[in-house]
């Protein structure tokens, strides 16, 4: 099954963050040993919090880029992205966690921890798995067309 434009992307964003509250929620339950419903809750918490994070991060850094004499995104500039919205995530996470699990903020910054090294592999099978099952998106099957 072939999936394309907005569709892809919407149907792609729901699962991602509907398969991540899940699993996250799993995991921060085991962890901290707090109850499905309060773990899923803070699952749910979480993925809010990452949404506008990123998107109040990514206006605040291109609103910088626009400053910038710079043309293109060099893999430095992508680090610094990345690096910069953890940080910017962890800063609201680790209250949020402290507080809904009523833990210390030593031991919310350590389940944090589970979650950054998880995301990342989770995002690159959920890629993989996407568009194994819903093939890949135009831009990338497309071939160039000649210059006339």
């Amino acid at each position: 099954m072939v999936m394309q434009g907005w569709k892809r992307r919407i149907v792609y964003v729901v699962m991602f963050e509907v398969l991540g509250i899940l699993v996250a929620s799993s995991v921060l339950g085991m962890l901290s040993g707090a109850s499905v419903a309060a773990s899923g809750l803070l699952g749910v918490m979480i993925s809010t919090t990452g949404v506008t994070v990123n998107f109040l991060y990514n206006l605040a850094f291109e609103a910088w880029e626009r400053r910038s004499a710079a043309t293109t995104r060099t893999v430095g500039r992508r680090v610094l992205h990345a690096i910069g919205f953890q940080v910017a995530l962890v800063t609201f996470l680790i209250p949020l966690i402290a507080w809904w699990l009523d833990v210390s903020l030593l031991q919310a910054f350590l389940y944090d921890a589970v979650l950054i090294v998880f995301f990342p592999i989770f995002t690159f099978a959920y890629n993989w798995a996407f568009d194994a099952v819903f093939g890949l998106p135009d831009a990338v099957t497309r071939k160039a067309e000649p210059a006339v």
